[in-house]
């Protein structure tokens, strides 16, 4: 018999399962309500997604194929009318061949086919890799959060070369935090990093920063990568035994497959020690010129 027509099977096993099994392979199970392919206990697994479950020893997967002009979509209901129909979803358009994703009724994210990452927008002119905008005026657009042993740091942004060297990287660094804020009534950007006294203890103003600063030494240089370009600045593990806090990484480190983990250098966190030697400069001046 090739072929069987019918309006209706019924189950005459004593837990009204109902078993197609065409081939003989037990694949395709309808058991009391769950759907099981290539399994005969869909309800075996978790109780929150038992309802269709596709199982397999090898990879396992499911297609939704639709036209060209088509969208592929998957959406997750809580009603039959409006917005409950697709209160959550994840959709593919094949007219720009993009990956939408949505919450609440609303795209919140997208994926275009370039690979560019939108988040709370569905376009923009520019070409950055990743977009996130604010959901309102007076919103933060993006919050990092790491977790990190205490008294530690953790990078939350990097910028790498195509070799994988991190070049410059965005630093929390316990106790301080910081952020990086735009004024829109400056029109201007601040790197902050948290300086409240609330924090602070033992603070004292008199120390010795001439005798420091002189320990520092400038100089001039190239990058082995950048072999035309002359900068002014600072071996990273010389700065670091007169300003340890400027420092990141330790010298000549490398990680457990031999490769460098080159050492890293904020040039700001020099500014407390260049303003208190000028201060102690401009008091000898002032004492000097007294003298006269």
């Amino acid at each position: 018999m090739s072929e069987v027509k019918t309006n209706k099977i019924s189950s005459l096993a004593s837990n009204n399962d109902i078993t197609l099994d065409p081939n003989g392979t037990g694949n395709t199970i309808v058991a009391s309500g769950n759907v099981g392919i290539g399994t005969a206990t869909p309800s075996s697994y978790n109780s929150g997604a038992d309802d269709l479950v596709l199982a397999t020893t090898g990879a396992t997967g499911i297609t939704i194929a639709s036209g060209t002009s088509n969208n592929g979509s998957l959406f997750f209901a809580d009603g039959t009318s409006g917005a409950d129909q697709y209160r959550g979803y994840i959709q593919y358009e094949q007219t720009n061949n993009a990956m939408a994703f949505g919450t609440n009724g609303a795209e919140r994210m997208r994926i275009d086919s370039g690979g560019q990452v939108f988040i709370g927008a569905t376009s923009n002119a520019s070409t950055e890799s990743l977009l996130v905008k604010s959901r309102s005026n007076g919103n933060r657009a993006i919050t990092a959060s790491g977790l990190y042993a205490s008294g530690g740091s953790v990078n939350i942004q990097e910028w790498q070369r195509s070799d994988g060297t991190v070049r410059a990287a965005v630093q929390y660094d316990d106790p301080t935090g910081g952020f990086i804020f735009y004024s829109p009534t400056g029109h201007g950007v601040t790197y902050s990093t948290s300086s409240d006294y609330r924090l602070k203890e033992n603070v004292t103003y008199d120390w010795d920063a001439t005798t420091r600063l002189k320990q520092l030494k400038p100089a001039r240089f190239n990058f082995i990568a950048d072999a035309d370009t002359t900068v002014d600045g600072f071996l990273a593990h010389e700065a670091q035994s007169v300003v340890p806090e400027a420092i990141t990484g330790t010298k000549d480190e490398v990680d457990d497959d031999g490769n460098p983990v080159y050492q890293g250098i904020d040039q700001a966190k020099l500014v407390p020690l260049l303003v208190k030697t000028i201060q102690e400069l401009e008091a000898r001046i002032t004492a000097l010129e007294a003298g006269e």
